[in-house]
């Protein structure tokens, strides 16, 4: 049974990209349906485009109740939902429609360098001022808090004490582009049959 994605993402849209690309194999069952985002200048609408992936705006008002957003996603058939640097905070409305399907990727080890701002380079800048000998990733499920969702995977990289904060994120990039399209393909197909019908 085909699962449908929709990634929600604010920026460039690299691990967007990254994702699209992985599913766009021709054994794979998942297919990224669907980008949204809450700037209409944001890179990954672009990128999501050039790989046939359509794309939707959604200003910041709109995710208040998240009303818009959920017709959105019901259009177009999406069965989970991936945030892929996307900034806003998720409404109620979709969480309910979505229990345990949508998740996020933190460029840290939570529960260290989470919360509300602390997001892209805040968070590298953040764990070289700390003194921290490692990093990493962590694949979470999301609820109403910021970054305190249910862990699914976590992967660490080292910081030495020459790394800037470039140097990290470059590290933690790297374990995004390996590991989150793997870690999203084995929860969605570990779900239920599709919930859009």
């Amino acid at each position: 049974m085909n699962r449908n994605i929709a990634i929600l993402a604010s920026g460039a849209g690299t691990n967007a990209e990254n994702i699209i690309r992985y599913f766009q194999r021709e054994d794979s069952s998942v297919r990224v349906t669907l980008v949204v985002s809450n700037k209409n200048q944001a890179g990954v609408l672009e990128r999501a485009q050039k790989l046939g992936v359509p794309g939707a705006v959604f200003p910041k008002e709109a995710w208040t109740d998240g009303t818009e957003v959920l017709k959105a996603l019901k259009k177009h058939g999406t069965d989970f939902v991936v945030l892929a640097g996307f900034l806003l905070r998720v409404p109620e409305s979709l969480l309910r429609a979505y229990p345990g399907r949508i998740v996020n990727i933190h460029p840290a080890l939570l529960p260290k360098f989470g919360g509300k701002g602390m997001y892209g380079d805040r968070v590298h800048q953040a764990v070289v001022a700390a003194g921290e000998t490692e990093s990493g990733i962590t694949i979470h499920y999301i609820n109403e808090r910021y970054d305190e969702g249910a862990v699914i995977f976590q992967a660490t990289c080292p910081v030495l004490p020459t790394d800037t904060f470039e140097d990290v994120a470059q590290k933690v990039h790297g374990l995004e582009y390996e590991h989150f399209p793997r870690i999203i393909e084995q929860v969605v197909e570990s779900i239920p049959s599709a919930i859009h019908a």
